[in-house]
């Protein structure tokens, strides 16, 4: 499955244009390598998505084209989720 799809899917992102330009802006990795929208996702993979100041990491832990919402979440599991500290000043 296409990585955009997975994120849309998966509810980790709502919508799949959103999915697509935050890969295509060099904000994704997975299994450390950055990552197209287009990327081919299989069960077990690790992926971070960088949110502004947040990184979040998750495995796929299986593969459906359409999910309910209490579903959704059993497509991934959180491996971690962190702050991004900035050292510029504002």
């Amino acid at each position: 499955m296409r990585l955009d799809k997975f994120l849309k899917v998966s509810r980790i992102i709502k919508r799949r244009p959103v999915a697509k330009e935050v890969a295509d802006k060099g904000r994704i990795k997975v299994n450390g390598v950055l990552a197209k929208s287009s990327t081919d996702l299989k069960v077990n993979d690790t992926i971070e998505i960088q949110f502004g100041t947040k990184l979040l990491s998750v495995r796929v832990l299986e593969m459906k084209d359409s999910t309910k919402k209490e579903d959704a979440r059993r497509m991934y599991e959180i491996i971690k989720e962190t702050r991004i500290h900035s050292d510029e000043e504002v």
